[in-house]
């Protein structure tokens, strides 16, 4: 373990501001600048406060409640809606949906949001591909991811994934916002079972070498997008409120001259290059493979139990 990975950072002062070690981690006015480059490359993520506007979020809060209506499309699990039925009743039943950009054209316009784009090639150089959406609606009581690396679930040749983590609703302490241990292990780090009512999964990483206060919550504002590599060690509570929602869109990326040896955690054949992408910066190395349409949207299941150790 590298001092590196447990150098304690101060925690965020308030929803997104920052003081002392961790300025270099907020963005100004969505422009990326060396030092957050630099940043990024010891610690392992960046905060854009207000990076999304108003009305795109506004947007975004109309087309959750479309899609777990169903009105873009019936993904298999999804329940019937009541005549009468508010939103808020509609997205309670559900924790999460992933691929959301193959039902609905507006979350595929945020795969490529330009100024979201911008930040990727400047951490990841020109040429950008998308791999996942997962649109998250955690209501009152839901629990939790517990601490895990993206690596783990998606790997990349290159370790170059990196995770866009776009707050639709301000994300607190009590509602389940992520937690983070700055820092970039180099490698994927072991897993154990667990039983807690935080976390919807089964297992974690092991995180008691970790100093007590190394785990930072990253509180911030709707509107506010966080960027996390793929190594970088993450987790979220579980919502303790009695009527707020803890909304997210995270999508994933890498840079597209690396291969992608995905079987989405088994679900797909063993491959060398999984090739349900799109591209949204730069060109594509492996434009003559061409593009899948393989994976469908599913939603995420309440408990969750995947090993692949």
């Amino acid at each position: 373990m590298s001092t590196k990975e447990l150098t304690p950072l101060t925690t965020l002062s308030s929803p997104g501001t920052s003081v002392g070690l961790l300025e270099p981690s907020q963005l100004q006015n969505g422009n990326l600048s060396p030092e957050n480059i630099a940043f990024y490359q010891e610690y392992g993520f960046l905060i854009a406060p207000d990076l999304v506007n108003t009305d795109e979020i506004h947007a975004l809060k109309e087309e959750t409640a479309a899609i777990f209506r169903g009105l873009r499309g019936i993904v298999e699990g999804t329940l019937p809606v009541k005549t009468g039925e508010s939103d808020a009743d509609v997205l309670k039943k559900y924790v999460a949906i992933h691929f959301p950009h193959k039902i609905s054209e507006l979350i595929r316009r945020f795969l490529h949001q330009r100024r979201i784009v911008d930040v990727l090639t400047g951490l990841l150089g020109p040429n950008v591909k998308a791999l996942q959406s997962m649109l998250f609606v955690k209501g009152p009581g839901k629990a939790g991811q517990s601490w895990h690396q993206d690596e783990f679930y998606i790997p990349t040749r290159d370790k170059s994934l990196i995770g866009v983590w776009i707050a639709i609703d301000d994300a607190t302490i009590e509602n389940g916002c992520l937690w983070i241990i700055p820092g970039r292990p180099g490698y994927i780090m072991k897993r154990v079972d667990i039983e807690s009512n935080e976390y919807a999964d089964t297992d974690s990483i092991d995180v008691s070498r970790y100093p007590s206060d190394a785990a930072l919550p990253v509180e911030v504002k709707s509107g506010s997008v966080v960027f996390f590599n793929g190594y970088t060690l993450h987790s979220s509570r579980q919502n303790k409120t009695p009527d707020c929602f803890r909304r997210a869109l995270v999508n994933h990326y890498m840079n597209a001259d690396s291969m992608l040896p995905w079987d989405q955690d088994g679900n797909l054949s063993p491959r060398e290059d999984m090739r349900d992408i799109e591209i949204v910066a730069g060109i594509d190395p492996y434009a003559w493979k061409g593009i899948e349409d393989i994976i469908k949207p599913y939603l995420r299941p309440e408990k969750l139990n995947i090993k692949k150790n």
